[in-house]
């Protein structure tokens, strides 16, 4: 199963207030395994960067001011994507800006029930714990210490790291269900057919002593000085 993992940079928190997408990158997953196919790229806003979304990514106004449209590359982002689910962290932020972009150039919206969302994940398999990205990598032993500002590539990367983890690890399952239901079966008509093992009938052991054993039993304690069960009678 092929799933892409992707994150985004922007000028802000809403396209309601004008802020554009700047930066994404996107991680291909095969069967929860990274395949070493990524697309990422920097866009032009065509607007400044705001201060404080800059001492986020560190993206500035000089740096972006060469890049590329959204809208020159959006074709190239689709045919990378493809019709697989798409996996986010806090993927309704990201949706609504890759969304809001689509339309912007006169794409057809990506269909939200492609949208996974790891922060929906991890609230639920681990309540009233922090669920930002640096905290899941920490509690999932994700090796984070060359993230120094955000970058969409870099924390897609993090992120396709932490799906895994919460999806199960590496080691899903061994057999798809259908061949574990399969094998189920095939085991269940092994049985059934298996011939009877015929049950082994032991002859008894004897428990009591032989005459000759208790003979011998007698001589012994009468050879014995002052045993104290005698002591005791003679009391």
């Amino acid at each position: 199963m092929r799933e892409i993992v992707f994150d985004t940079e922007t000028t802000g928190l809403s396209t309601a207030d004008g802020h554009r997408l700047v930066e994404i990158g996107c991680i291909e997953l095969v069967n929860r395994v990274e395949t070493g196919n990524s697309f990422h790229c920097y866009f032009n806003p065509g607007r400044s960067m705001p201060a404080e979304a800059e001492a986020v990514h560190g993206l500035s106004d000089r740096f972006l001011s060469d890049k590329p449209s959204f809208a020159s590359q959006a074709l190239a982002l689709l045919e990378f994507v493809g019709d697989s689910p798409l996996i986010a962290h806090n993927a309704m932020f990201d949706f609504g800006f890759l969304n809001w972009e689509l339309a912007d150039c006169g794409h057809a919206p990506i269909d939200m029930a492609r949208m996974i969302d790891t922060l929906a994940i991890a609230r639920k398999a681990h309540p009233g714990a922090k669920h930002s990205l640096d905290a899941l990598c920490s509690r999932y032993g994700i090796d984070r210490s060359h993230r120094v500002k955000h970058g969409a590539l870099l924390d897609a990367q993090l992120l396709a790291q932490l799906y895994v983890e919460l999806t199960g690890g590496r080691q899903i399952g061994l057999l798809l269900k259908s061949d574990a239901r399969e094998k189920t079966v095939e085991n269940r008509v092994r049985h059934e057919q298996a011939a009877p093992v015929a049950a082994v009938i032991r002859i008894a052991r004897p428990h009591m002593a032989s005459e000759e054993e208790l003979e011998r039993h007698k001589e012994f304690i009468a050879g014995l000085a002052d045993p104290l069960w005698l002591a005791g009678a003679a009391g």
